[in-house]
């Protein structure tokens, strides 16, 4: 279990150095996956003891919403 959070840690610190040409869109919809991760993980380990399941269903959630606030405030303008 120790091996397979460094590597989810390892990848975690990879993907987010890559983030420095990102547009604004795409670091919205990239904060909404983050935060949709960590709290569908949080959410899933409380209620059904399965992490993962909760952390998956998360980041979509959280990338759609990130994606569409985008979407909202672009028209704004």
């Amino acid at each position: 279990m120790k091996t397979r959070n460094l590597i989810a840690v390892c990848c975690l610190a990879g993907s987010l150095s890559a983030c420095a040409n990102m547009s604004t869109g795409e670091q919205r919809t990239l904060s909404g996956a983050a935060i949709g991760t960590a709290a569908g993980a949080l959410i899933g380990e409380l209620a059904t003891g399965q992490p993962l399941h909760g952390a998956v269903l998360g980041a979509a959630a959280g990338a759609a919403g990130g994606w569409l606030y985008n979407r909202h405030e672009q028209a704004q303008r």
